[in-house]
């Protein structure tokens, strides 16, 4: 995975640029507050690592933009549901 990153400062804007692979994601659901669940993308590499949060609205826009060409991409595998270690 590659992060991009453009930050302002007093200076004006920094790019930063690191790599790293996806440890874990983690799916934040708060049952009283369902409009605040989020899924959270924990990454480390190198010289780096942190966490990408994103609401479900905005994972939901992420997959309507790459439906169309999601058979574009090599070595992808989407897993549907996981029960007690096996795939359903």
């Amino acid at each position: 995975m590659k992060i991009k990153i453009r930050k302002t400062n007093k200076d004006g804007f920094v790019r930063m640029e690191s790599s790293g692979e996806v440890k874990e994601i983690m799916i934040n659901e708060d049952f009283m507050h369902p409009q605040n669940e989020s899924i959270a993308l924990c990454f480390k590499g190198k010289d780096s690592s942190g966490i990408i949060e994103l609401r479900t609205d905005e994972i939901e826009i992420l997959f309507d933009q790459i439906r169309s060409r999601i058979h574009l991409i090599k070595g992808f595998n989407r897993l549907s549901a996981i029960s007690g270690g096996k795939l359903l």
